[in-house]
């Protein structure tokens, strides 16, 4: 071998490694842009509904008690988180303990004994309440809270 292809491979070799450099580089500017320009329409695409302000929260005067499954029963007492929307007057809670009612009624003990199954249930009647609740796309209400929950 002579020392002038020596040379000639030795100079090959840092073409290459530019060469290859090269193409890692533009990969990764194509990967991130493309991952930007996708977060970008994400974001700019269908906002998230603003959460509502909370207003002042409304108690249910009396306990329930409600028939479960198997011959047990719930004592339940709860409050509506109304929204600022709601206005100083509260809200009439007699659909609430309606929705209550309807939701519990006949549901095992073993539903009701664990916690992801309590707060199923809960989100199950918040929802049913908002919907409720809501009047001419306003809402009126935005949560519920248990202030006595009782199984037997």
């Amino acid at each position: 071998m002579s020392k002038d292809e020596t040379t000639t491979t030795a100079a090959d070799a840092p073409k290459k490694s530019k060469k290859m450099l090269m193409i890692i580089v533009a990969a990764a500017v194509v990967l991130l842009g493309g991952g930007g320009a996708g977060a970008f329409f994400m974001l700019k695409g269908d906002k998230a509904e603003a959460a509502p302000v909370k207003g002042s929260v409304v108690a249910l005067e009396d306990a329930m008690t409600i028939n479960l499954a198997d011959g047990h029963y719930l004592k339940l007492n709860f409050s509506l988180q109304q929204t600022a929307d709601a206005g100083a007057e509260s809200v009439d809670t007699s659909e609430a303990r309606e929705l209550a009612i309807d939701e519990y009624t006949g549901k095992s003990l073993a539903d009701l004994s664990t916690e992801k199954g309590r707060e199923e249930l809960k989100k199950e009647l918040t929802a049913k309440i908002v919907k409720a609740y809501t009047e001419e796309d306003k809402k009126m209400v935005m949560g519920v809270y248990y202030t006595s929950f009782v199984t037997q």
